[in-house]
């Protein structure tokens, strides 16, 4: 079972990851200008989580003894307090990503949050101890250099007419996202260890979806004091594909980033923080390439190369993992022989 929702999360992770920040730069680049409405769409689409968290009730309780009690909800106050702290910091985080997305070419931010990577595998030795293998570290090393191969020409795909100002800010932003996002990550696996009830996937949405309410109150907040409700009509008025096409791409943009941050924290539940690490910065080439299709950004070959590396990055990860859980399974023979009661033993000795 643990396996089919890793596979489950990654490709809601993989949709979520590559479409949320495409469709976000759509939105600025045909008009789209509120910021704090931007990162307030990045988590403003948390109720269709109600949808599968409802289904797993129904299934609770066709499946679950008559006798016991079936909540909708299973969160404690601990854990309900842990996940609010996690949204305030994922609301800040947001405003910090659609300032960044604003200002820069999708294919320069996207290389500014591959470095997340490196931040995650620090603050999950810090955080949850976390464990590396001559496997974890090259796919960390590997996964590194394919972000910074893509640095050599990232200045070719500035925008024109950028002041410098903005565009060395927009940069600043980004990589204070990263390091906010690589802070979340291990966070939520300490939350998940240190939680005083068991953990399922269903309690899993439960904290996707208070953080996300959270988080989309924090960006609230933050559009009261920018007006950003007050012309959210005219902008869509005024932009440049229509209205119709903006309320599209606002709802789509709403529902592909929960695809993002309930595939993130799915794969701490499946794996670890670092794995989720791993799997954003593996989707970070294809990002590139969809950018480069989407939006005309320029294709050099060290985007190819990146790929190679960070899909090189990917395997050796999962190969280690493989290999690892291989070496935890007990041998067949030995667990046959000590179930055998003790003088059975003796004299086979």
């Amino acid at each position: 079972m643990r396996k089919a929702l890793l596979v489950i999360n990654c490709v809601i992770l993989a949709i979520g990851n590559c479409g949320g920040p495409l469709i976000a730069r759509l939105y600025f680049i045909h008009g789209g200008n509120r910021i704090w409405f931007s990162s307030w769409l990045e988590t403003a689409g948390c109720p269709i989580i109600l949808l599968p968290i409802a289904c797993a009730y129904m299934h609770r309780s066709r499946t679950a003894d008559p006798t016991s009690e079936n909540k909708f909800f299973y969160m404690e106050r601990p854990l309900f307090l842990a996940a609010v702290v996690l949204g305030i910091i994922t609301g800040l985080d947001n405003y910090l990503y659609a300032y960044g997305l604003s200002r820069l070419p999708v294919s320069i931010a996207s290389l500014i949050i591959a470095s997340q990577l490196a931040f995650t595998a620090v603050f999950a030795f810090l955080l949850v101890k976390q464990k590396f293998t001559a496997y974890s570290i090259n796919a960390v090393f590997l996964l590194s250099i394919g972000a910074g191969v893509l640095a050599l020409h990232s200045s070719s795909d500035r925008p024109a007419n950028e002041p410098n100002r903005e565009y060395i800010l927009g940069f600043v932003m980004t990589l204070a996202a990263a390091v906010f996002y690589a802070l979340i990550m291990p966070l939520v696996e300490l939350t998940y260890k240190k939680a005083k009830q068991e953990i399922s996937y269903a309690l899993v949405m439960e904290i996707q979806l208070v953080m996300c309410l959270v988080a989309t109150v924090v960006c609230t907040v933050g559009m009261l004091a920018k007006n950003d409700f007050s012309v959210i009509g005219r902008e869509a008025r005024e932009f440049e594909l229509g209205e119709t096409k903006y309320y599209v791409i606002v709802i789509c943009s709403a529902i592909v980033w929960q695809g993002f941050f309930l595939g993130g924290i799915g794969l701490v539940f499946c794996g670890s923080s670092l794995l989720s690490g791993i799997m954003i910065a593996v989707l970070l080439p294809i990002t590139e390439i969809l950018a480069v299709i989407i939006f005309n950004e320029k294709f050099q070959a060290e985007k190819g190369f990146s790929l190679a590396l960070s899909l090189w990055g990917f395997f050796s990860y999962f190969y280690g993992e493989v290999k690892q859980s291989k070496k935890k399974k007990p041998d067949p023979e030995i667990e046959m022989d000590s179930s055998l009661p003790p003088k059975t033993l003796e004299s086979n000795v």
